[in-house]
């Protein structure tokens, strides 16, 4: 039987993608100038105070909230086993992250299509692409035991974040042809073979 707190985490995670799926309808028909929190929380049935108990802004509405995978992320580097090379556990890391996505595709090529169309979406981009860089750094440094200044784990972060964001630019181009996972062991499977070139 589903507890107080099983019911009280579902009906949050539902009006969470509640209002995101409302953000990204709105989005899609109006552009991003042309849509505000009061729209959205309208269209998902919330007021827009219940809005910011989720995202801070319209943006992270669409984009989705960094810190929920950041910290998705760096649990899920913890949880690997001890003796997995740090390329072997990003990329096990990586392919639960696409899994999700996958699982949510729809939603995942509309964000695409939102951000080829709304060139002021660019900042908040970076700005979260910063932000997952530098928690997947965290979380490197605490698994090797390497400090962040040594340089090691910022670049590691680094170099997945862009193999993570070409993989995802290529399943999109391709219409998710391929399933995302099998693109993505393919970048890793360059990474481990150290970019040697495929034959």
């Amino acid at each position: 039987m589903e507890g107080v707190t099983g019911r009280r985490d579902r009906k949050k995670q539902e009006t969470r993608e509640a209002l995101t799926r409302s953000a990204l309808k709105l989005v899609l028909e109006r552009g991003i100038g042309g849509v505000t929190v009061e729209d959205i929380s309208g269209e998902a049935d919330v007021s827009s105070r219940t809005f910011f108990n989720y995202f801070s802004s319209k943006e992270e509405a669409v984009l989705g909230a960094t810190p929920l995978v950041r910290a998705r992320i760096a649990d899920r580097v913890a949880a690997a086993p001890a003796d997995l090379p740090i390329v072997e556990t990003l990329r096990l890391v990586m392919r639960a992250e696409v899994a999700e996505v996958e699982e949510g595709h729809d939603l995942a090529r509309q964000r695409m299509r939102i951000c080829e169309e709304n060139p002021s979406l660019l900042p908040y981009l970076v700005a979260s692409g910063m932000e997952l860089e530098q928690g997947l750094a965290a979380a490197i440094a605490d698994r090797t035991g390497i400090k962040e200044s040594d340089g090691y784990p910022v670049l590691v972060a680094a170099v997945v974040a862009a193999t993570l964001r070409a993989t995802m630019m290529r399943w999109s181009g391709t219409a998710g042809e391929r399933p995302l996972a099998d693109l993505l062991d393919e970048a890793f499977d360059l990474l481990a073979g150290g970019f040697a070139v495929p034959d």
